[in-house]
Formats: structure tokens, C-alpha cells, sequence
């Protein structure tokens, strides 16, 4: 009688385990998500990504400054795309880059020197990959307390820039340490990166 009661005890654990595990494949993914048809889903779970680089106080329009304060800016990417890029040297569909900005802090508990990162997130910009729905692969998001945010304009100069200087398929690669060195080995550095900074473009 005992074993017939573990019998069904284990029975039952097993029955629990196969009812569960939809709930856990059905997770959902780290892709891009869209409400309606103009608009990108706020990733909210970015931070659990894969964390590339933070660049501080950068910017790339000579005409802009920050003379009252600091800025870090922080970029993750979906860990699939992640996962591609570091096989192949170039970026899969469905990529999500997330630039996040923090305001720099100088004073505070036992800092005495250099700065630190604030608390609160100043803005959120996207840089989407999903061939199928934008006619150049690649669009922005910039985000701020909203869940959802509108494309930004292909006239932006964000694309312009991106197209004339990034390393990888429109993207700064050359700012991202560990990922520079694989797109290198590789041979995926654009050809106008490469003239960029004065090096033969790879045949």
C-alpha cells in the first residue's frame, strides 16, 4: 500500500511538472514587442540583458554641451542578438540596443573623487533591427515615463550618423570593447569605418 502511495505521489509531481513547464516555455522573449502598428513596447526587463559598454558625458554633435552637468550612458542588448553577433560578427534580425542616460553624481556618502551614476534614468532610446517591418532594417525609439513610444522620423540625424560612422551593420560597435575585437576578427567592420580611422578595408 505504501508504494502504491508513492507511486501516485510521484505520479502526481510529475503531471504537476508537465502543467508548469507551458507556462515556462511560453515566457515571453526579449525581441521586439509593438502596440499596434506604429508604436515599439517599452522593454522593461532591459537591465537583465547583456551589458556592453558606458560611455560619459559623449556626444557625437560638436555644437552640443554639458557644461552644468554629467552624463553616463549605458547599452544593453538582447541576449540572443548577443549571442549572434559574438558568432558571427554582425547583428541578427529582431536586435534591440538600449541606450540608457543617468545624470552624473560627484558628491555623495564617502565619494570624494570622479563621479557615479544617479538613481534616476533621464531617457531611453532604442535602436530596433526587424527587417520586415522598416524599410532600412534599422529604426529609433527614444522613450520617456511612456510604455510605448513612436518611431523617430528617418529624417533624424541619428540615421545619418549611424549610416556614415558606424562600425557594424549602423551600429557603434566601435565604442563596445569586448564586441570590436570579434567584428575585427570577423572581417564585418563597414567599409567606412575602416576609412574612418585610416585602415585598409578587409577583402
Amino acid at each position: 500500500m505504501l508504494t502504491k502511495a508513492k507511486i501516485v505521489l510521484q505520479l502526481a509531481m510529475v503531471l504537476f511538472s508537465l502543467a508548469a513547464f507551458p507556462r515556462i516555455a511560453a515566457a515571453p522573449g526579449s525581441g521586439p514587442e509593438y502596440a499596434g502598428e506604429a508604436q515599439l513596447k517599452f522593454p522593461e526587463h532591459y537591465r537583465d540583458w547583456v551589458y556592453l559598454t558606458t560611455g560619459f558625458d559623449m556626444s557625437y554633435n560638436p555644437a552640443l554641451g554639458m557644461a552644468d552637468h554629467h552624463m553616463f550612458d549605458n547599452v544593453f542588448v538582447n541576449p540572443e542578438a548577443y549571442k549572434a553577433f559574438v558568432e558571427t560578427g554582425t547583428w541578427p534580425n529582431k536586435t534591440m540596443l538600449v541606450l540608457e542616460a543617468r545624470g552624473a553624481q560627484g558628491k555623495g556618502s564617502i565619494n570624494l573623487k570622479g563621479n557615479y551614476q544617479g538613481t534616476e534614468v533621464m531617457g531611453v532610446e532604442v535602436h530596433v533591427k526587424d527587417e520586415a517591418r522598416f524599410p532600412d532594417k534599422w529604426a529609433f525609439f527614444g522613450f520617456d515615463d511612456s510604455k510605448t513610444a513612436k518611431m523617430i522620423p528617418v529624417s533624424a540625424d541619428c540615421y545619418s550618423c549611424h549610416a556614415a560612422h558606424a562600425a557594424v551593420d549602423t551600429t557603434f560597435v566601435q565604442f563596445y570593447p569586448t564586441l570590436l575585437p570579434i567584428a575585427k576578427s570577423k572581417g564585418t567592420l563597414s567599409a567606412t569605418y575602416q576609412k574612418e580611422i585610416g585602415t585598409p578595408a578587409q577583402k
